[in-house]
């Protein structure tokens, strides 16, 4: 239709559209004003059969309601469509198995590459037999060697928070965690014990939507004495129990401080401010869209790692603890999972 409105041949079209230099201009001008009468779309998948290049590449996700996935997925739209590639992306509902289910439909779409989130570290024994896709990982990492990877330093960041803490004269913490399954969560869980010198921890796992998640940390909190510190290893955590802390009319930093390793808009708008670990999410995504677009354009190399720094913001959250000895006594053992 394009090319008998024009008055031109269908090649000559495909030509015009794709920028080729033997077309003239007025030729350009009367194709493109005959692709605006007819409202015509190019059809990229047939054009992707012709030209058999699979510009495309899959992304999978825990899950897209996570504003950090989020963020990570629209830089990653950004840096894959400077290359000229388009994404696909899919959620895995932060479930293994349907995660598993994502990785062996996605193959459908023949991604030129992957990159993934993985839902925990044993994302190798989740592989469709026969995957050969070229996969990069980030974020989360993987109990098996072998994949390109771009994630931070989880436990030197948490580390410093916990460091932060201790030295403000806080005696005792109650760590919070979704899943120590989760291979990065479980990094923050040893860097928080490395670092704490004077601090007695206490770690509670609250799961992944999880109706019944936030029972142990209110029996926690209503117990005597009351912890000093909270410190969440994710941000979904943190939500949680800040909202938690308001229901149980406790008050931050009057009652106990609170910190969290993820940092999100919320935490920058509360007064105080919450102190937390700001992850570099855009680099993250930019780096792993390197990585992948260096396999395909066919680096055969040995798998790379990258591991970024965080940023620790201190907020008023975390003040100085003004009683570190009267109410540093009768804590739980450190390290005890409730």
């Amino acid at each position: 239709m394009v090319a008998a409105r024009a008055g031109v041949s269908v090649a000559t079209v495909s030509n015009a559209l794709n920028g080729k230099p033997t077309v003239s201009p007025a030729i350009v001008e009367r194709v493109n004003a005959a692709v605006r009468e007819l409202g015509y779309v190019v059809d990229i998948a047939a054009s992707r059969l012709r030209s058999r290049k699979a510009l495309l590449a899959g992304v999978v996700v825990p899950d897209l309601t996570n504003p950090m996935f989020a963020t990570f997925v629209s830089t990653l739209e950004h840096a894959a469509r400077g290359d000229g590639y388009d994404l696909v992306v899919v959620s895995a509902r932060n479930s293994a198995a349907e995660e598993a289910d994502r990785l062996a439909n996605i193959r459908a779409w023949r991604p030129a590459g992957l990159i993934v989130i993985p839902c925990d570290g044993a994302f190798a024994e989740r592989l469709p037999t026969g995957f050969a896709i070229p996969t990069v990982l980030a974020d989360r990492i993987p109990d098996q060697a072998g994949f390109d990877l771009i994630a931070v330093d989880n436990g030197p960041s948490a580390g410093a928070v916990a460091r932060h803490l201790d030295e403000q004269g806080y005696r005792d913490c109650l760590v919070i965690v979704s899943k120590l399954s989760i291979t990065n969560v479980r990094e923050r869980w040893e860097g928080v014990q490395a670092a704490a010198r004077h601090m007695k921890l206490d770690v509670v796992e609250v799961g992944i939507d999880d109706p019944d998640g936030l029972v142990s940390v209110h029996k926690r909190l209503s117990s005597k004495p009351r912890p000093q510190s909270i410190f969440c290893l994710d941000h979904g955590t943190a939500l949680l129990v800040y909202r938690l802390l308001a229901e149980m009319n406790i008050s931050v930093p009057n009652d106990l401080a609170f910190a969290s390793f993820d940092e999100m808009e919320w935490m920058r708008l509360t007064s105080p401010g919450v102190t937390a670990v700001r992850q570099p999410v855009e680099v993250m995504a930019e780096q792993a869209w390197s990585l992948l677009s260096r396999r395909l354009k066919g680096d055969a190399g040995d798998a790379v790692t990258r591991r970024l720094k965080c940023a620790v913001e201190i907020r008023g959250s975390t003040p100085r603890c003004p009683e570190p000895q009267q109410r540093g006594t009768g804590q739980t053992e450190m390290g005890g999972v409730t």
